[in-house]
């Protein structure tokens, strides 16, 4: 079994990290991911969201692996997630489902804001990597933590990448509205 874990900071409020968090995908940093599907999604009594969605990832595994083992390139992913706007937490828990007989990655992610800049998000992850039943596991799971170190970088990258695009998109309406606001002033003093 290998963990990793990181920490990271976002330089803009929790309410913004967490609009890019549903955002994510599909992304350039993370092209692998080609599908993301809700599979349920509710608010508890206590005012929580709580989503389950379905991620089609597709593995960069060579063809020669694939027809050894008898793995479809397409994996899927469970993620389930817990937003709770009262303690202003976004939880993140995944599994992979495919190939979980021998190889299971367990992620945590939580988006909170940072305790001591309010203005800035904390990110904690946590990844746990188990392989069983194959050989070379220590190598093996020695290769996926350093996919999941860069897959963690990558995915912060597309954070900064979906959060640009949602100050693009509030600055367009911004504009676009004063612009109404402008000409509505200027047709009534007509």
């Amino acid at each position: 079994m290998k963990i990793y874990k990181s920490e990271h900071v976002f330089e803009h409020p929790w309410e913004t990290v967490v609009q890019a968090a549903w955002r994510k995908y599909p992304n350039p940093m993370n092209p692998n991911v080609v599908g993301v599907d809700v599979v349920d999604r509710q608010v508890t009594t206590d005012g929580v969201l709580r989503s389950h969605r379905l991620m089609s990832t597709f593995w960069g595994v060579p063809d020669f692996v694939t027809r050894l083992i008898g793995l479809n390139r397409t994996a899927y992913v469970s993620e389930v997630s817990e937003v709770n706007h009262s303690n202003k937490t976004m939880q993140l828990f995944s599994r992979n489902l495919t190939l979980s007989n021998l190889v299971t990655i367990d992620e945590k992610l939580e988006y909170k804001p940072h305790p001591t800049r309010p203005s800035c998000t904390l990110l904690e992850q946590e990844a746990v990597i188990k392989i069983e039943g194959v050989p070379l596991t220590t190598y093996l799971e020695d290769l996926m933590l350093k996919t999941c170190s860069s897959n963690a970088a990558k995915g912060r990258q597309a954070m900064e990448i979906v959060i640009h695009k949602i100050k693009s998109e509030a600055g367009e309406l911004t504009r676009a509205a004063q612009e109404s606001v402008d000409n509505i002033i200027n047709k009534a003093s007509l």
